[in-house]
């Protein structure tokens, strides 16, 4: 009869020459967290543990309440920990540096321990970790900075996504991301969903979203000491749309606030700009009030703001209606490292995003020595204008005031011209299995692969090879960074 466990139980390992008296094993997690511990104690990875258990080894898909872990325990580890060596005199390549000072000299942070199928959630926290405006707008929010309109679980999941950021940013090391997850599940119950009792692999879009529209709410608090920091200035597109029927006559117009744009895939889509076109462009069914009936209408979208970053996902997956699950589009879909969006802008946009555009070729045009400097005053007069245009300048609302006479200070304004700056993979047939992976650019222009716990540097050249067309990682979300013109 198996024994019945508590939720934590404190056992003693002893190692080679060492013992911890103490460790607390949390039996509700699988064992690989408890593994996880241990290295955090010895250096020694998980995959080269070994755990003497009564009946043999302690395997990662263990079930604690069969394994009878008493209170007071010993347990036996063998296993050999990572060797730092010390540096020796003469050039030392990248690849004969310990693994830690590699981290530091790629200049990545840590990665993240998968905590049974949370590649899912590993994915988007490194992407979005690779956000410096966001890492600094979740500094300011204070564990007792929760606003009236705020749930608890929101709140706590902001404070974990917080902690957990600034320990990637401390640790050399993986880091187990257990106490982020745990808040996870509690405000979205479909990330414990489980099988068999296992937890199940869930869609990184979904994780995304979820986790975008908290930290926005969250946030919000924070738009009265600096607006520049909201999660909508950062990552909020506008669109206004257009919507008509040519049977009836009849017209409307609305506008939504998201935070991706979608690329639709079909037989005739090869290029990320050719599926966000479509995607702007869809038909719809509804009551005609004029005919009395049913008719189809038409609806024509564009952006009409623009954020400091900008999402695009790839609509890979879809519902199956003759198997009723869930499948997905393997078609190869290129995406450029360069994406520039002004042809799906609204007139009012590109109209303010003309002028900074102008101002961006002038400059890079200056930098690859294709054209001399220019200083004519009608140029000035025109940049004093522009600055004025709220919606084209980073983090400034359409109403604030212009800058004081005698003052010439510069601002990053938008262009509509973004740069590749992270993407999250899938690799697999199916939403429900397969594998979610980050490739995110550092500060220092780097690329990684965030691989669940195990970063790896990477090409530029490599990264828009992710484009599908087979069992190989493909693109799922694309997170583009504005290139600005200082005005």
């Amino acid at each position: 009869m198996p024994v019945v466990l508590s939720s934590k139980v404190v056992v003693s390992v002893k190692w080679q020459k060492e013992t911890f008296p103490a460790v607390e094993i949390d039996t509700s997690q699988p064992p690989y967290v408890f593994k996880c511990q241990l290295y955090d104690l010895t250096g020694v990875p998980p995959e080269r543990q070994k755990i003497m258990m009564k009946g043999g080894l302690l395997k990662d898909d263990a079930d604690w309440s069969t394994l009878g872990v008493k209170e007071g325990q010993k347990l036996m580890m063998m296993g050999t920990a990572d060797v730092v060596k010390a540096p020796e005199k003469g050039p030392v390549f990248m690849e004969d540096l310990p693994e830690d000072e590699q981290v530091i000299a790629v200049g990545h942070s840590a990665g993240l321990y998968n905590l049974g199928n949370t590649c899912y959630m590993n994915s988007t926290i490194q992407c979005l970790h690779s956000v410096p405006e966001l890492k600094s707008a979740l500094l300011k929010y204070t564990n007792s900075g929760r606003s009236n309109d705020v749930d608890i679980l929101s709140h706590n999941l902001t404070i974990a996504t917080r902690d957990l950021f600034s320990e990637l940013d401390r640790s050399v090391k993986p880091v187990v991301p257990m106490p982020f997850l745990t808040v996870l599940r509690k405000k979205y119950p479909q990330f414990a969903q489980q099988h068999n009792g296992v937890y199940m692999q869930q869609d990184a879009e979904e994780c995304w979203t979820q986790l975008m529209y908290t930290l926005s709410q969250s946030l919000k608090a924070l738009e009265s000491s600096d607006s520049t920091a909201t999660v909508k200035t950062l990552f909020g597109v506008d669109i206004v749309s257009r919507i008509y029927c040519t049977e009836s006559g009849e017209e409307s117009s609305e506008t939504e606030s998201v935070y991706s744009l979608k690329c639709h895939i079909s037989q005739e889509v090869n290029h990320l700009h050719e599926g966000i076109k479509r995607s702007l462009k869809s038909e719809l069914e509804k009551t005609s009030p004029s005919l009395g009936r049913s008719a189809i209408y038409c609806k024509e979208s564009c952006i009409n703001e623009l954020p400091r970053y900008l999402t695009v996902q790839f609509v890979r997956f879809f519902w199956k209606r003759e198997s009723n699950q869930k499948a997905k589009i393997l078609r190869k879909v290129d995406y450029p490292l360069e994406l520039d969006v002004y042809d799906f802008c609204s007139d009012e946009l590109r109209q303010k995003l003309q002028h900074p555009r102008k101002v961006l070729r002038d400059e890079e045009g200056i930098k690859l020595g294709l054209k001399g400097k220019k200083n004519s005053s009608a140029e000035g007069d025109d940049s004093k204008k522009a600055a004025a245009e709220g919606s084209s300048s980073l983090g400034e609302s359409s109403n604030a005031p212009t800058q004081e006479a005698g003052k010439s200070e510069k601002k990053p304004h938008l262009t509509g011209i973004y740069d590749l700056v992270a993407v999250l993979t899938h690799k697999g047939r199916s939403v429900d299995s397969g594998h979610y992976v980050a490739w995110a650019k550092q500060e220092n222009g780097k690329w990684v692969e965030f691989d669940d716990d195990s970063p790896v540097p990477q090409r530029e050249e490599d990264i828009t090879k992710l484009s599908g067309g087979g069992d190989w990682h493909m693109a799922y979300l694309c997170m583009y960074k504005a290139r600005v013109a200082e005005i």
